[in-house]
């Protein structure tokens, strides 16, 4: 879709923003999660690899990698006090993350305050995974 999208961008000449979402699993790379974290590692590859090639005709390429969201996704856990330990163990900021929290930087990355940004894989985790 994004490669679709791209090509629809870059034939209208006026740039734009292409936001994928990921996951950090594609950055810690957890036991038991190979076929998952393999797949957001390469949505991350492939943000890096078409933001270097659609640059020069002004279209950015990101991806947010969100950490533990509070969606029902998450509904195998439930509320109480499994979810409570997961939180408090794994998220340094003691809360899971919320729809909006992934809204916000991706109306960012699509603002002209984001204008200078691309090639970049974002975590937005509370602190769960942290890289340079």
């Amino acid at each position: 879709m994004s490669k679709v999208f791209g090509r629809h961008l870059v034939a209208s000449g006026n740039g734009g923003s292409i936001v994928n979402i990921s996951s950090i699993a594609g950055k810690k790379l957890s036991p038991n999660t190979a076929a998952y974290a393999a797949s957001k590692a390469g949505l991350q590859a492939l943000t890096a690899c078409m933001a270097q090639e659609v640059a020069p005709d002004g279209v950015r390429v990101n991806a947010i990698c969100p950490g533990v969201i509070d969606t029902s996704r998450m509904d195998d856990l439930g509320r109480g006090e499994v979810w409570d330990e997961v939180i408090r163990t794994l998220i340094p900021m003691g809360r899971a993350g919320s729809g909006e929290d992934i809204a916000h930087i991706v109306v960012y990355l699509c603002s002209d305050e984001g204008s200078w940004v691309t090639g970049q894989a974002w975590n937005v985790d509370g602190g769960t995974v942290v890289q340079h």
